[in-house]
C-alpha cells in the first residue's frame, strides 16, 4: 500500500480566510435572496454536500380503487345498409354490450355502463377503453363490424375533469386502410379515482351535434388521423441473467452433457391492444435478433405508452426478465414543421431494464418488479432498439391491405450505430454508515456499488458459453471464441479485474447507545472504485443535468415565496421577481451552453436532433414568457403570476428527463453476509461529471445522505418506514480520460492508501488526520398533528436525534399529539474527521425519528425528519445574527404521507480540548421530571412569549358513538393550548340535549409566541364522566393551525381612513346602488342587446313567443337558470381566453379610440396563436361592437337570439357549504371531528374517517390582551362573541326540495337501476319507495318533504337514494347528508333563499314568511345599523341608498306602491354594507355528490336539491312550491308521403331485362311505431306516387325535447319503464322483393327540433339537405315545434362502395305536428283512409305485378314492346299455313284434274 499525504494547504488558503457569506449584506438585490438561506442568514451555498430525500414514494405500488363510467348516448352515419347496430364498450377483458337498435344508421342508446377496478395506477392506466359497433348481434349477422375506437385509460385520466363529455368518437375499420371513418358515436367518458371530484359541465345539445369540433380527441391531436406504420426494430440484447434455479442448472448440464446458457430471451411489444413478439434464442445470455415489427393504427394514436419486455420462453409459462415503457409523447412533437415537429422516434439506442435482484429460486417475491410495477431494485440487461413511424399513403400503389403485427428480419446495425463506446470511471468512498438495525448487526456487513453488471459480485455478468453475439441456431461452437470476445466479456465480471473494488471490506457494526449501529469507518474511509464500457452518449445526460439545475433553482424560489405567503413576510412579489430573474438568466445559460452541440455524430440519433431543437425553442420561448410576465408583476396579481410560474416548472419538467436511455443507473446494496438487504438506486446523470460546472450531476463530487430502503413492497407497511442504514457516501462518474478530478470534492485533509504501486491508481482508502469535537445541541420545543398510533387515538411521543454515530432521545410525553417537549439534547464528544473550515460549511445531515413509546412491544415509528445544524467555531463568538439559532418547524414524514410537524433548531458548537465554552453558549437551565432531569431550551432560543385571551365557544357535541360498548351520557370537553386548559361544562343528558349550559369560557393570560407561524396547536379532547369519577375518552383532534381564529387588532391610522381592517370600515360620503333588472351592459358581453341605430323592430316570431305568465312553471324558472349556468361557463372561458390574448399581445390591444385594427395583429405568428387559442369569438365579436361604436351608421346585426325574460334562481354546480362566498358557514359555528383509535398503515385521508367517533362545534377567539383603547371592547360575558343566539333547542320546519339526479352508479346487471329517494331528519324518516322511477339513471323525482326537528338533536339532514329491488334488499347507490344547524344560524341566512324578484302570485311567489322589508328590518336591528329609511324607489342602510321598482303588481293586475322591491335589492346587495356585510343566499338548487359506505370517496352520482328551514315561533309558510315532474304533452305527427324520384332502380326486369324499382317507404318516429306506404310497381325512372299518410302519437317534453316512451323492455320486466328519445322521423326507401329480401334503397333522418327546410322542387334537392352537421350546410333549419308545418322535398342517402355518402332518392312529403286537442278537432286517417281521405295517386298503367295481373301483363310486357314483331310472325305464320295448305291440296286437285274428275 501507498500512503499518499493530499498537498492542501495552498488550496485551502483562500478557504480558511473565508469570512461567513452574510446575504443580506452581500446581495444587492433582495428580489434574488432565498428565504432558505435567510432563515440561517450566514450559512454558505458549497458544493460539498446535496440535499437528502426525506419522503419515499410508494405510489406506483398501493392499489387503490377506479371507477370508469361510459355513457353510450347516440350514433350517427354509420357505415353499412339496413342494419341493427348494438356498440359493444370493452376494458380491458370485461365487456358489456348496449340493446340492439333496428334497421337505423343513426341508432339512440342513452345507456350507461361502469366498470369498478382496484389496481395499482401503473397498471390501471395501461387499460384500453375500446368502443366496437357491430351490425347486429343475431345469429346470421354477429361480430360483422362497423367501426371501433380505442384510447387508453391513462389519457382520458389526464384530461380535464379526468373525462370526455358529449364527444363523439370516430368509428374507424382496422382492417380496411383505403377508406376514412365508418360512422361517429357520441358518448361520455370519465375515469374517476379515490377522491376525484368531477364537474360535468352543463352541454347544450345544440353545440354537441357539431361534429367536427366535438370530437373525442386530447388537446392538440389533429381531428383527421391518418393510418401509420410503427416500426420497431429489434437489435441484440446484453448482460441477460439465468432464467433456471441452480436444481434445474444442474440438471441440464447432466442431461445435455455440456454447460449451455439458461435462457432462451425473446422480445414482446405491446401497443394498443396489439402484441408483437420476435423469434426465440435458445440458450443465449446476448442474443441478436435483427428483426423488425411493425404495428398499424391511426396517428396520432391515443395510447401513449409502449410496453417493451424480454421474456424467457418456458413450456410452462414465459417468465418475464425485464420491462422498459416508452411514453409516444416524449418521443414526438406534436407542433407543425414550423415549430420543430416530429413523428415518434426512438434510437437506436440502448433501453435499460431493471426489476428483481438476480435470485435463483423456485419463488421470487420481487417478481413483480420485472414486470415494470414499483422501482426496480437490480439490472436485468439491455436491448438495443429503434422506432420510426411512416404515414401510410391511401393512394399509393404498394399498399398493402393488412393491419396485422408483422415481423420480419432486417439487416444488422452497424458498429458505430449505437454510439462509440468510452471507457468510464466510477469511485467513491463511505464517509459514514449508520442507523443500521440491530437485527441486520448481528452479521459482517458490506455495501456493494454496480452499475449494470459491472460491480455485481454476487449475481453478476453471465459469461456465454456460446459465440458472443448468437443468433441462435445451436450451432456455434464454444472454440469459435476469438481472443478479443473473451476479453470483452471477462470486462463485465466485477470479480475478475484486480483493479475494480466494488465493495466496502466486511466488518460488524458497532453501537454506542444500543438505538442504532454504525459501521467503524472512523479516520480510515474505504473507497470503491470500478471502470466500466458504455456507449458515450453523456450529451443527453449533460442536456438534463443543465435543465434540472434550473428546475431545481426556480423550485426553490416557488418554495420561497409560498413560504413567504405562509408567514406573512412582507413583499413577496419582489422575490417572485427575482426568482423570474434567475429563470431567465438560466434559460440564457442553457442556450449558451446547448447552441451547437447538436450536430451529427457517432451513435447521434434523429431523436436527439429533434429535442435539440425542440428544447432550445420551448426553453427560449420560457424566457420571452417570463419576460414578459415580470413586466406585469405586482402585488396584486402575484398570485397568479406565482401559478404561471408553477405551470412553467412543469412544462420544464417535461424536458427534463432524456427518453433515451444511456449509463444505466448505479444501485447501492447492504449485504449482510451475501444476503441482500436493504438498497439505493441514483441515476448516472445525477452523478456524471463534465468540465462544464453547468453541466455536472447535482451531486457529482458531494457528499449525499442516502437512506437505504427495502426492495419492492417490503417498503410498503411498518418495515418500509424504517430506514435500514444512513449513508454519507461521496461519489463520482466520469470519462476515464476526467480521472484527474473525481477527488476534488472531497473533504480535504485526507492521506491517500493506494492499492498498486502506480502513483495514479485509486485509493483503497482515505485516511483523515485531522479530527475535530464537537458538541451538538438539539433544541426541540415542540410538536404538532402527529400521527395517532395508539387505540386511543392518542400518541406517547419522543423524539431520537441522530448525529454522525450518536443518538439522544427526548423524555416521554404521554397521551398527547402535540408534544411539547421543550428540551435540548446535549450530545458531547462527536468526533468528526476532515477540516474544521470544511464541516463549518457542509456539517452532517440531523434526524430526527419520533417514536410511540409502547409499554408491550417494540415502540412505534412515527415520522421523521431531517434538518442540518448551524455550526459555531471555536474562534467564533457566540452572538447574533448566527446564534442562538432561531427554531423552524420541520415536517415529518412516515413513507410518502406527511406525519406531523417539530419545532426545534440545532447548533453544533466547535470544542477544543482545554478550552471551555463561552459562558453565552452554556446551557444551565434544567428541571427535574419524573423521568429524570432535562435541559430546558435556553431563553434566547424559545420563542418570544406575549399575554394573549383564548375565548371558547362550546356549543355542543354531535354523533357520539359509543365507547367500549357503552353508550355517551356525561360529556365533556378539554380544550388545551399552550399547557394552559380549560374544561366545559358537563353535559347532563346528551341524548336529551347534546349542547352545553355555558357556552362561553375564557382562558386569561395565555402566552403564546408573538410571531403567529411559532403558535403551538389547539387541543380538542372529549371524555365521557362516568360514575365513581372515572372519566373515559372518547376522541380527539388537533387544530395545527390556529390563525383563522387569531384576531388582528387593526392599525391605528387606517381606522378613519374608509379601509376595510378586520370589520372596521367607515363611510364618509353617500353611495347609490341602482338595480335595473331590465338593463343590460355591453361589458357582459350581451352583445344581441346592443343597438346603435335606434331599437331593432321585433320580428313577428318574437311576437309570437312572448311570455305567458299562466304557462310558466317553476321548472320554467330551473331550465332558464340552467340556460344561465351555461352561459356563464361560457362567458368564464371566453374571459381566459381574452385574457390570454392580452397577454400574447402586450403591444397590441385596443387603442383609447376603440379602433378594431389593434385588435387584430397583423403578425402572422398572431394570427396563428388566435387560431391556436379560438380567438374568433374576440375577433368577431368584440370586433363588430367596437366598429359600431365608431361608426353609428347602422344597428348592430344581433348575434344571438334574445332570451325570454324569465326570473332566474342560482344554481350550484357544488354543495352549498363548499362555495366560497359562504365560507362553509362556519361564520359562527366550526364542526370539529373527533378521533379515536389508531391509524392504519397506508390509510389516508378518506380512509381515516373511520376513525371519527363525534363532532365537537364550537369557535375561538384569539387576541393579545389587553385590546388597544381604539378598538372595541369584547363583551364582559361573552367576549368576542356578541350577539351570540341562545343553545337552548329550537323547534324548526325544515322543507326538502329533491329535484332530480344525474349520473347514477348502476346498481342491477342491466346497467340500470331502479332508484327511490328517503330522507331522514334526526329520528323523522320519508320512504318514497312506492314512487321508484324504473330502469333510471337519471330520474327526476320532483318531491318535497316537510319535517318538524327540534335542533340540536336532529339537525343532519340525510339524503338517501336507493335502488329498488323485487326480491333482494334494496341497494344503497349513495347518500349525502347536510348540518342544518350551522346553516340556520350562519350570517349568511341560507334558511330561505331570496328570489331574483318578489312577487305575490305566479311561478315566482315569494316563500319566506317574512317579507323583504321584515328581513332587513331585522338585519339592521342585530347588525346595528341605521336603517332601513324608506322613500319612494329608495332605501337608505346606513351610508347606502338602493332604488329599486316602485310598484306592486297583484294577480288581477292592479298595481300598488310597495317597499318590498327595494328592500329586496338592498338584501341581495347585504355584502355592500360597511363592517357588517356579508353575502346573503339567493333563491337556488344546489348540487350535492353522492357516496357510498362501500366505495369511499368515488363519486356515485349527484342529487340536486334545497333546503327550507322555518323557526315554528314564526308565522308558518304557505304550502310548498310545486316541483312534481313536468307531464309530458301529447302530440300527433301526420306525414304525407306525396311522391319519390330519382329513387335507384335496383332490379332488373325479367321479360325486358329494363332497371325497374317496386318502391316504398318506411317511417317511423319511435322505434316500434314503424309504417309503409303501398307499393309503387314497377318504377322505371325512379319516380313513386303514394299520396299516403303516416299518423304518429307521441308524448313530448318541450323543455327537454325529448320524446317519453313507457313500455316493458321485455317479457319478463316487472314494470314499465320510461325512455326518453330525441323526436327523430325516420323515413327509408325500399325496394320491394317477392322471392327474397326487400332491398334497402336509402334512409332519411330529420330531428323535428331542427331540421333543413325542404326544396321546392325536386331538382333543388341536394346532398345538403341530408348533412347533419349545421355548419356545414348553408340551408335554413327549422323546428317543427315552431313551424308546425311544412312541405318539402327531401334527399334518401346510403353509402356507397367507396364510403361516402350519396343521394339514392328523393322524396316529396308533407309534415304537420298537431296537439291532441286539435287532431281530435281536425281527425284524419291513416293511408288514405276515412276520414279526411287522401286520393289515389295517379300511377301509370305499367305499375303492376306481372303474375296478379297476367292480361296486362300481355298488353303492357309483350305488346307494347313486340308488337310490330307479333303482327310480322302472324302474317308469316298465316302466309305459311295457305302455302302449306296450298302443297297439301294440290296433288289431289291435280290428280282430279288428269283423271277428268
Amino acid at each position: 500500500m501507498v500512503f499518499e499525504n493530499t498537498n492542501i494547504s495552498q488550496e485551502n488558503e483562500g478557504a480558511t480566510a473565508r469570512e461567513p457569506r452574510l446575504l443580506i449584506d452581500t446581495i444587492a438585490d433582495d428580489d434574488k435572496t432565498s428565504m432558505a438561506s435567510m432563515t440561517v442568514i450566514d450559512q454558505p451555498v458549497t458544493n460539498k454536500r446535496s440535499k437528502p430525500e426525506t419522503r419515499t414514494e410508494i405510489a406506483s405500488l398501493k392499489a387503490q380503487d377506479f371507477q370508469i363510467s361510459v355513457t353510450v348516448i347516440e350514433a350517427r352515419q354509420l357505415s353499412g345498409t339496413n342494419m341493427d347496430p348494438v356498440c359493444l364498450v370493452q376494458v380491458g377483458e370485461d365487456r358489456k354490450y348496449t340493446t340492439q337498435k333496428e334497421s337505423t344508421n343513426c341508432p339512440y342508446y342513452n345507456e350507461v355502463f361502469v366498470f369498478d377496478y382496484t389496481s395499482s395506477r401503473q397498471i390501471f392506466f395501461d387499460k384500453i377503453l375500446t368502443l366496437t359497433v357491430l351490425h347486429s348481434r343475431n345469429l346470421i349477422r354477429s361480430g360483422t363490424l362497423v367501426g371501433k375506437f380505442k384510447i387508453d385509460l391513462g389519457t382520458v385520466y389526464s384530461h380535464q375533469d379526468h373525462g370526455f363529455f358529449h364527444k363523439w368518437a370516430v368509428l374507424t375499420d382496422p382492417s380496411d386502410l383505403m377508406t376514412g371513418p365508418k360512422g361517429y358515436l357520441k358518448v361520455d367518458v370519465a375515469v374517476v379515482g379515490k377522491g376525484d371530484n368531477i364537474k360535468i359541465p352543463k352541454i347544450n345539445d345544440e353545440n354537441s351535434d357539431d361534429i367536427e369540433n366535438n370530437l373525442l380527441l386530447p388537446e392538440g391531436v389533429q381531428p383527421e388521423r391518418q393510418r401509420a406504420r410503427f416500426i420497431f426494430k429489434i437489435y441484440q440484447a446484453e448482460g441477460l441473467p439465468k432464467m433456471n434455479t441452480s436444481i434445474a442448472e444442474k440438471l441440464k448440464t447432466v442431461l445435455q452433457g455440456e454447460a449451455r446458457d439458461l435462457v432462451d430471451p425473446f422480445v414482446e411489444i405491446s401497443f394498443c391492444g396489439q402484441k408483437g413478439r420476435t423469434t426465440v434464442k435458445k440458450n443465449c445470455y446476448e442474443p441478436c435478433w435483427n428483426e423488425q415489427i411493425t404495428f398499424t393504427e391511426l396517428f396520432p394514436p391515443l395510447c401513449k405508452r409502449i410496453k417493451i419486455q424480454i421474456r424467457d420462453k418456458d413450456n410452462l409459462n414465459n417468465t418475464v426478465i425485464g420491462t422498459t415503457f416508452i411514453e409516444l409523447d416524449r418521443i414526438s412533437n406534436a407542433g407543425d414543421r414550423a415549430n420543430f415537429g416530429f413523428l415518434p422516434t426512438f434510437g437506436p439506442s440502448y433501453v435499460n431494464m431493471y426489476g428483481s435482484p438476480r435470485i435463483y429460486t423456485m419463488v421470487n417475491e420481487l417478481s413483480d418488479l420485472n414486470n415494470g410495477l414499483g422501482e426496480g431494485v437490480a439490472f436485468r440487461g439491455r436491448l438495443l432498439l429503434a422506432l420510426s413511424v411512416e404515414l401510410v399513403d391511401v393512394n399509393s400503389s404498394d399498399l398493402q391491405g393488412s393491419t396485422d403485427v408483422e415481423v420480419e428480419n432486417i439487416p444488422p446495425l452497424s458498429e458505430l450505430g449505437a454510439g462509440r463506446v468510452e471507457e468510464f470511471f466510477l469511485f467513491g468512498s463511505f464517509l459514514e454508515a449508520n442507523m443500521i438495525s440491530p437485527v441486520i448487526a448481528e452479521k459482517s456487513v458490506t455495501f456493494e456499488v454496480s452499475m449494470g453488471n459491472y460491480g455485481n459480485g454476487i449475481d453478476g455478468a453471465n459469461v456465454s458459453h456460446r459465440s458472443h453475439r448468437s443468433n441462435g441456431d445451436g450451432d456455434s461452437d464454444e472454440d469459435s471464441l476469438s481472443e478479443d470476445d473473451h476479453t470483452l466479456l471477462l470486462r463485465e465480471t466485477a470479480t475478475i479485474d484486480p483493479n475494480m473494488r466494488t465493495t466496502s471490506p466486511a466488518a460488524k457494526p458497532v453501537t454506542h447507545d444500543k438505538y442504532y449501529y454504525h459501521m467503524p469507518f472512523f479516520e480510515q474511509k474505504p473507497c470503491i472504485y470500478m471502470t466500466s464500457y458504455w456507449h458515450d452518449h453523456k450529451r443527453r445526460l449533460y442536456n438534463s443535468n443543465i435543465i434540472q439545475k434550473i428546475m431545481d433553482k426556480l423550485d426553490e424560489g416557488i418554495q420561497d415565496v409560498q413560504e413567504m405567503i405562509k408567514t406573512n413576510e412582507d413583499r413577496p412579489d419582489r422575490r417572485l421577481r427575482g426568482v423570474a430573474e434567475e429563470l431567465i438568466n438560466g434559460c440564457v445559460a442553457y442556450s449558451r451552453l446547448v447552441k451547437g452541440t447538436g450536430g451529427p455524430a457517432a451513435g447521434r440519433s434523429k431523436l436527439d436532433r429533434e429535442r435539440h431543437k425542440m428544447c432550445l425553442r420551448d426553453i427560449d420561448g420560457i424566457a420571452n414568457e417570463v419576460r414578459k410576465l415580470k413586466k406585469r408583476l405586482k402585488m396584486s396579481t402575484y398570485k397568479e403570476k406565482l401559478s404561471k410560474m408553477k405551470t412553467l416548472l412543469q412544462k420544464l419538467k417535461c424536458f427534463c428527463e432524456d427518453p433515451q436511455h444511456s449509463i444505466p443507473d448505479i444501485f447501492i446494496w447492504m449485504l449482510s453476509g451475501r444476503r441482500r438487504v436493504a438498497y439505493s438506486r441514483i441515476t448516472a446523470r445525477q452523478i456524471l461529471h463534465s468540465v462544464c460546472a453547468e453541466e455536472c450531476g447535482q451531486h457529482c463530487g458531494k457528499i449525499q445522505t442516502l437512506f437505504l430502503k427495502l426492495p419492492g413492497k417490503k417498503r410498503l407497511g411498518t418495515h418500509g418506514w424504517t430506514i435500514q442504514a444512513k449513508l454519507e457516501l461521496y461519489l463520482w462518474l466520469g470519462l476515464a480520460k476526467n480521472k484527474r478530478d473525481y477527488l476534488n470534492g472531497l473533504p480535504t485533509g485526507y492521506e491517500v492508501i493506494r492499492t498498486g504501486t502506480g502513483l495514479y491508481s485509486p485509493p483503497m482508502y482515505l485516511r483523515y488526520q485531522d479530527r475535530q469535537q464537537y458538541e451538538l445541541r438539539a433544541h426541540l420545543y415542540q410538536g404538532r398533528g402527529l400521527i395517532a398510533s395508539d387505540d386511543s387515538g392518542l400518541s406517547d411521543p419522543f423524539a431520537k436525534v441522530i448525529f454522525s454515530t450518536h443518538c439522544d432521545v427526548t423524555q416521554v410525553i404521554d397521551e398527547t399529539l402535540n408534544p411539547t417537549w421543550d428540551q435540548t439534547l446535549v450530545i458531547p464528544n462527536i468526533t468528526l474527521f476532515g477540516r474544521a473550515e470544511e464541516l463549518r460549511d457542509d456539517p452532517p445531515m440531523i434526524i430526527v425519528e419520533i417514536f410511540d413509546r409502547d409499554t408491550v412491544g417494540k415502540d412505534e415509528f412515527i415520522g421523521r425528519a431531517v434538518a442540518k445544524p448551524v455550526v459555531k467555531m471555536n474562534n467564533e463568538s457566540y452572538e447574533p445574527p448566527r446564534f442562538p439559532p432561531k427554531l423552524d418547524w420541520f415536517q415529518t414524514y412516515r413513507g410518502s404521507n406527511k406525519a406531523g410537524e417539530i419545532l426545534a433548531s440545532f447548533e453544533l458548537l466547535q470544542i477544543k480540548m482545554g478550552i471551555d465554552l463561552e459562558e453565552s453558549s452554556k446551557i444551565t437551565e434544567s428541571v427535574k421530571t419524573d423521568q429524570g432531569h432535562k435541559f430546558i431550551v435556553p431563553r434566547g432560543i424559545r420563542p418570544i412569549l406575549a399575554k394573549h385571551r383564548v375565548e371558547v365557544l362550546f356549543w355542543g357535541l354531535r354523533d357520539l358513538k359509543r365507547v367500549q360498548l357503552i353508550s355517551v351520557d356525561r360529556p365533556r370537553v378539554d380544550i388545551e393550548i399552550a399547557g394552559r386548559c380549560i374544561s366545559s361544562s358537563i353535559i347532563q343528558n346528551y341524548k336529551k340535549n347534546p349542547n352545553f349550559s355555558d357556552p362561553v369560557k375564557f382562558i386569561e393570560d395565555v402566552d403564546l409566541p408573538e410571531i403567529e407561524y411559532w403558535c403551538p396547536p389547539i387541543s380538542i379532547t372529549a371524555v365521557d364522566c362516568r360514575a365513581f369519577g372515572r372519566t373515559t375518552l372518547v376522541g380527539t383532534h388537533i387544530i395545527s393551525n390556529i390563525s383563522k381564529f387569531v384576531f388582528r387588532s387593526p392599525d391605528k391610522s387606517k381606522i378613519f381612513t374608509g379601509l376595510k381592517n378586520n370589520g372596521v370600515a367607515t363611510e364618509t360620503t353617500d353611495v347609490f346602488v341602482d338595480i335595473d333588472h331590465q338593463s343590460t351592459l355591453a361589458t357582459d358581453m350581451q352583445i344581441d342587446m346592443i343597438g346603435f341605430g335606434g331599437e331593432e323592430p321585433k320580428t313577428k316570431e318574437e311576437e309570437d313567443s312572448a311570455l305567458d305568465e299562466t304557462a310558466l312553471d317553476w321548472w320554467s324558472k330551473y331550465f332558464a337558470s340552467v340556460e344561465t349556468l351555461a352561459e356563464e361557463k361560457k362567458k368564464y372561458e371566453e374571459d381566459k381566453i381574452q385574457d390570454l390574448f392580452n397577454e400574447e399581445n402586450d403591444d397590441g390591444g385596443m387603442n383609447n379610440d376603440g379602433d378594431v385594427n389593434t385588435l387584430i395583429s397583423a403578425n402572422a405568428d398572431d394570427v396563428q396563436k388566435e387560431k391556436r387559442f379560438g380567438k374568433n369569438f374576440l375577433k368577431g365579436a368584440m370586433g363588430a361592437v367596437m366598429q359600431a361604436k365608431k361608426n353609428f351608421a347602422a344597428p348592430v346585426r344581433r348575434l344571438k337570439k334574445q332570451k325570454e325574460q324569465i326570473d332566474e334562481l342560482k344554481i350550484f354546480d357544488t354543495e352549498l357549504e363548499n362555495c366560497s362566498e359562504f365560507t362553509n358557514f362556519t361564520d359562527l359555528l366550526h364542526s370539529f371531528d373527533l378521533y379515536r383509535g389508531k391509524r392504519e398503515e397506508m390509510a389516508d385521508e378518506l380512509s381515516d374517517q373511520k376513525r371519527i367517533v363525534g363532532t365537537f362545534k364550537g369557535a375561538f377567539r384569539i387576541y393579545r390582551y389587553p385590546l388597544p383603547v381604539y378598538v372595541e371592547q369584547p363583551d364582559a360575558q361573552y367576549g368576542m362573541f356578541k350577539g351570540l343566539p341562545s343553545n337552548e333547542p329550537i323547534h324548526v320546519m325544515a322543507r326538502v326540495y329533491i329535484v332530480r339526479a344525474t349520473d347514477l352508479h348502476p346498481t342491477d346487471p342491466n346497467g340500470k337501476a331502479d332508484p327511490y329517494v328517503v330522507v331522514s331528519l334526526g329520528s323523522n324518516k320519508n320512504n318514497d319507495k312506492e314512487n321508484y322511477i324504473s330502469k333510471q339513471l337519471n330520474p327526476i323525482f320532483g318531491k318535497a318533504f316537510d319535517f318538524e326537528a327540534t335542533f340540536p338533536q336532529e339537525s343532519v339532514l340525510t339524503v338517501q337514494i336507493f335502488d329498488w329491488d323485487l326480491l333482494s334488499s334494496d341497494d344503497l347507490i349513495g347518500e349525502t347528508k347536510i348540518d342544518l344547524e350551522n346553516r340556520f344560524y350562519s350570517k349568511h341566512r341560507p334558511t330561505c333563499g331570496l328570489a331574483e324578484k318578489y312577487a305575490i302570485f305566479g311561478y315566482n311567489q315569494w316563500r319566506d314568511p317574512q317579507k323583504p322589508s321584515q328581513i332587513l328590518h331585522k338585519l339592521c336591528k342585530e347588525m346595528k345599523v341605521d336603517g332601513p329609511h324608506f322613500s319612494p324607489g329608495k332605501v337608505r342602510v346606513g351610508k347606502k341608498i338602493f332604488t329599486g321598482p316602485i310598484e306592486l303588481e297583484d294577480e288581477n293586475g292592479h298595481k300598488k306602491p310597495s317597499d318590498e322591491h327595494v328592500a329586496l335589492v338592498a338584501l341581495r346587495h347585504w355584502e355592500e354594507i360597511p363592517k357588517f356585510g356579508n353575502k346573503l343566499v339567493p333563491e337556488h338548487v344546489e348540487t350535492r355528490s353522492l357516496y357510498s359506505p362501500e366505495k369511499p370517496g368515488i363519486e356515485q352520482g349527484r342529487v340536486e336539491l334545497w333546503v327550507d328551514m322555518f323557526p315554528m315561533d314564526m308565522p308558518p309558510p304557505g304550502p310548498p312550491v310545486d316541483i312534481s315532474p313536468r307531464k309530458p304533452k301529447s302530440f300527433q305527427l301526420r306525414v304525407i308521403i306525396w311522391n319519390t324520384d330519382d329513387v335507384v332502380l335496383q332490379d332488373d326486369d325479367f321479360f325486358t331485362g329494363d332497371k325497374a324499382s317496386d318502391i316504398y317507404v318506411k317511417g317511423w318516429l319511435l322505434g316500434d311505431d314503424k309504417q309503409e306506404t303501398d307499393i309503387h310497381y314497377r318504377s322505371l325512372t325512379g319516380e313513386g306516387n303514394f299520396n299516403w299518410r303516416f299518423i304518429f302519437p307521441f308524448d313530448y317534453l318541450i323543455a327537454e325535447e325529448k320524446c317519453v316512451i313507457t313500455k316493458k323492455e321485455s317479457v319478463f320486466s316487472w314494470d314499465e319503464t320510461e325512455f326518453k328519445i330525441p323526436p327523430r322521423l325516420n323515413l327509408q326507401v325500399w325496394d320491394s322483393d317477392h322471392f327474397s329480401a326487400d332491398d334497402f334503397l336509402g334512409s332519411l333522418t330529420l330531428d323535428l327540433t331542427r331540421f333543413p327546410r325542404g326544396a321546392k322542387n325536386s331538382n333543388r334537392c341536394t346532398l345538403n339537405l341530408a348533412s347533419e352537421e349545421d355548419e356545414s350546410s348553408d340551408v335554413p333549419m327549422v323546428s317543427l315545434f315552431k313551424q308546425r308545418r311544412i312541405k318539402g322535398w327531401w334527399p334518401f342517402t346510403a353509402k356507397s362502395e367507396q364510403d361516402e355518402l350519396e343521394i339514392t332518392g328523393k322524396v316529396e312529403a308533407e309534415i304537420s305536428l298537431l296537439t291532441v286537442e286539435d287532431a281530435e278537432k281536425n281527425p284524419a286517417g291513416s293511408g288514405r283512409d276515412e276520414p279526411s281521405p287522401l286520393e289515389k295517386p295517379n300511377r301509370p298503367d305499367t305499375s303492376f305485378v306481372w303474375f296478379m295481373n297476367p292480361l296486362k301483363s300481355l298488353r303492357y310486357l309483350i305488346c307494347a314492346r313486340y308488337k310490330w314483331l307479333i303482327i310480322k310472325i302472324v302474317i308469316v305464320v298465316i302466309l305459311l299455313a295457305l302455302l302449306v295448305l296450298f302443297i297439301y291440296s294440290s296433288p289431289s286437285w291435280i290428280m282430279k284434274k288428269i283423271v277428268g274428275a
